[in-house]
């Protein structure tokens, strides 16, 4: 009854893109993407401070502990909050946390922000905003909750379109938690089935402060530009900033695409002395050490063999770095190359299509049977979701076929007795290497909604370390290891049936989920 709905974004004028080039890459080295540090701050650490989790159970005890034992700041970006007795069990986590910190001095040191989607956060009469509105009001002091909502959800629309509906308008689909300078990285929400049986990535990137302030500046930059959740589950905008739906959206679009830029750059900026600054020091390095002895060495940090960059996509602010990066890496990617792609949503963009029908790398695409696909089981026009992936997903092997790519580029779907599939990212494999030195991990699923609707982040970790390449290995392969490979005989299957109406559907709203 809502279908055409849908459409009436694409009937609105597009916010302006500001883009940039991408240099070429480097010809030589494990670490042969440093253009990327063109675009975005570059934050050299040492492999021993990253660590690769491999479950959603391993995931939800380590947000415990870090929460428990945060002292400055607990700053937490997600779609939703879920409702939960798990999730009731973290705010419980952050009440005694903030408890504990005001104990201790009279007045607390910690601060606790959290940044949802305001759609998604609202959705029902329990929901995300009702779980953590006492924390407000026992915290006000300490505890900033901020909703994104989008500006493309407004007028007519915005009155019309149903609950559960507006969210495929756009959604703040970030999701970074950070405790101090310890720094997770995740596709992964903050609900009972991401802690328990819903398979996704996670990166902890410990004691990391230039890391940390990068996504805590860049969390606090949304967060201007959100709604505040009040102690009375009112919401109100910051003094002085464009109202999201109701002001005017080209203002309110280009305040944001300044907040965030300013976040981008100035950490970028911040990186280039520091890196200056080190390598300068480098240089003399050698001769204060023979005049300081061995106690000097002790105070230097170890040179770094693995890099961090921060990858943002928020096309409704004219931001599109991530798409840049990504686009270049799959252009670039040599013969002989291998690059793992995952997601949860197989849906890509017709350019990330292009470029892996186009280019030379060898593909290897992990994607959700439609057993393990979130929208599996569901009520009403919903329960055809994966129905249409399945759609998608044999149109495209259907042109790999016609290619005679069957090769190359080969699609195999995760099938895990009950479990769903959310994990999304790639990692690439030099030609030759038998590991890989550069991975991607966040949010983005590599669709189109990714791309062009929601705001979106994740990092591109380069690393010359074998350790925490074979780290990388080991998880890619126990995520390949729960897959099938696809085949024609697939989708001849009784459970790969699609309806007419899907098929006649799925291209006009495929841009929505």
């Amino acid at each position: 009854r809502s279908s055409w709905l849908l459409l009436a974004p694409l009937l609105t004028p597009p916010v302006p893109v500001i883009t940039a080039s991408p240099c070429s890459l480097c010809p030589e080295g494990a670490h042969r993407f440093q253009w990327i540090r063109n675009l975005v701050p570059e934050f050299g650490i040492s492999s021993s401070h990253v660590k690769v989790l491999s479950s959603p159970a391993e995931f939800y005890e380590l947000l415990k502990v870090q929460i428990k034992t945060a002292k400055q700041r607990v700053v937490m970006a997600s779609l939703y909050l879920g409702t939960g007795l798990l999730e009731q069990e973290l705010v419980d986590c952050l009440e005694e946390a903030l408890e504990k910190s005001l104990q201790a001095k009279g007045s607390s040191n910690l601060r606790v922000s959290i940044l949802l989607d305001y759609t998604r956060g609202s959705r029902g009469r329990k929901n995300s905003r009702t779980m953590l509105i006492p924390l407000l009001q026992r915290f006000p002091e300490q505890v900033r909750v901020s909703l994104f909502h989008t500006p493309n959800l407004r007028g007519l629309l915005r009155l019309l379109i149903p609950e559960r509906f507006n969210e495929t308008i756009g959604l703040q689909h970030i999701k970074v938690y950070l405790f101090d300078d310890n720094v997770i990285l995740s596709g992964a929400n903050l609900s009972d089935l991401y802690f328990t049986n819903r398979q996704d990535r996670y990166v902890l990137l410990q004691d990391s402060p230039e890391i940390a302030d990068f996504f805590t500046e860049l969390v606090d930059a949304i967060g201007d530009v959100s709604l505040q959740l009040q102690r009375d589950d009112t919401v109100q905008m910051m003094e002085g900033m464009v109202h999201p739906y109701q002001g005017d959206k080209m203002a309110y679009c280009e305040i944001a695409n300044r907040r965030v830029m300013e976040v981008i750059n100035s950490a970028r900026t911040r990186q280039e002395l520091l890196h200056a600054k080190t390598f300068h020091s480098s240089q003399q390095g050698s001769s204060l050490l023979s005049q300081q002895g061995s106690q000097a060495s002790g105070g230097l940090k170890p040179e770094p063999d693995t890099w961090i960059y921060p990858l943002i996509q928020m096309k409704p602010f004219g931001i599109q770095i991530d798409e840049m990066v990504t686009e270049t890496l799959l252009t670039e990617a040599e013969r002989d190359a291998r690059i793992y792609l995952t997601t949860g949503y197989f849906n890509l963009t017709q350019a990330y299509m292009d470029l892996i029908l186009g280019t030379r790398a060898e593909y290897r695409i992990l994607l959700a049977s439609p057993e393990v696909n979130g929208f599996f089981g569901a009520k009403g026009v919903a329960g055809a979701i994966p129905a249409a992936y399945v759609y998608i997903e044999h149109q495209f092997y259907s042109e790999v076929c016609y290619l005679h790519q069957q090769e190359r580029v080969q699609l195999q779907e995760y099938s895990r007795a009950g479990w769903t599939f959310h994990a999304k990212g790639l990692w690439l494999y030099l030609a030759g290497s038998d590991l890989p030195c550069l991975t991607l991990i966040g949010s983005p699923n590599f669709g189109y909604r990714s791309v062009h609707r929601d705001l979106e982040a994740q990092v591109a970790i380069v690393t010359e370390n074998k350790a925490l390449q074979q780290q990388l290995h080991q998880e890619q392969e126990q995520l390949y290891l729960c897959s099938g490979v696809v085949s024609s005989s697939t989708f001849e299957q009784p459970n790969r049936y699609v309806k007419l109406w899907v098929k006649l559907v799925t291209p006009l709203i495929k841009n929505f989920f």
